[in-house]
């Protein structure tokens, strides 16, 4: 049987005012940056869910029943509010369980967990994305900042590795430019395996029965430009990763 993963966020949508001399008006258009990584991970033999940002409020388990259903879980681009907020709860001040205590637990029992890097995971564009200040810090391999995370890098940069690991196995050493990632701190009993700019890429921990990694660059543009998402690498890379995270 196929391994199960969910892919949260990597969703949203926009509003445009079109302003023509005396008149204006606005359209909206919801997009999704899931296809690259959905695909990479389908090639791979993995069964994967997708629950886009506006539905992870009321569809994402309050319960590790409902998780344990997925072998991994990937965060992208999707802030913390969104899990710690849950609709009932802002609007009629009922308790619920914490999701983000829940995803803690879930790793130490025998998940596993991605956040892959965004202007809502991290800390992300002004510290909205809040994942430093809650028990999932607490399951990752780097330490989030408290600050606007965010490293832009027009200019592209190319990436680094740092540490042989099979992860890595079959990837050249040579990799395509991003465009811009997550800064974060390296944990002591984490390994870093790929840098970006001196910072890290991808880095990995084994936390109680479980295990968890961050990619903290996207998966999707714009600071994954088309050359990486068409390297014959990409696809290699995340099923390397998921394959090491749900063995």
């Amino acid at each position: 049987m196929n391994k199960r993963v969910l892919l949260a966020g990597e969703s949203w949508t926009s509003q445009t005012t079109h302003v023509k001399g005396f008149d204006a008006f606005y359209s909206s258009v919801y997009e999704t940056g899931s296809k690259w990584l959905i695909g990479s991970l389908k090639k791979g033999g993995y069964e994967v869910d997708f629950m886009p940002n506006h539905l992870i409020n009321e569809e994402f388990p309050f319960t590790m029943e409902g998780l344990n259903k997925w072998d991994c879980i990937i965060l992208s681009d999707v802030g913390a509010n969104t899990f710690e907020i849950p609709n009932i709860t802002f609007t009629q001040s009922v308790r619920k369980p914490n999701r983000c205590k829940l995803l803690k637990e879930y790793v130490l029992q025998g998940g596993s967990l991605i956040m892959v890097g965004g202007y809502l995971t991290f800390s992300g564009v002004d510290a909205k994305g809040r994942w430093g200040v809650n028990p999932v810090q607490d399951i990752l391999p780097v330490k989030v900042l408290t600050i606007d995370d965010r490293r832009e890098h027009c200019e592209g940069v190319a990436p680094k590795v740092v540490k042989d690991h099979a992860i890595l196995k079959g990837l050249s050493k040579d990799w395509p430019c991003l465009l811009g990632y997550n800064k974060t701190e390296p944990l002591p009993d984490s390994e870093t395996l790929v840098e970006i700019d001196g910072d890290p890429l991808i880095s990995i921990i084994e936390k109680g029965k479980g295990k968890a990694a961050v990619f903290t660059s996207d998966c999707a543009p714009h600071w994954c430009p088309p050359e990486f998402l068409e390297w014959k690498g990409y696809t290699l890379m995340w099923c390397n990763l998921m394959d090491w995270l749900t063995k």
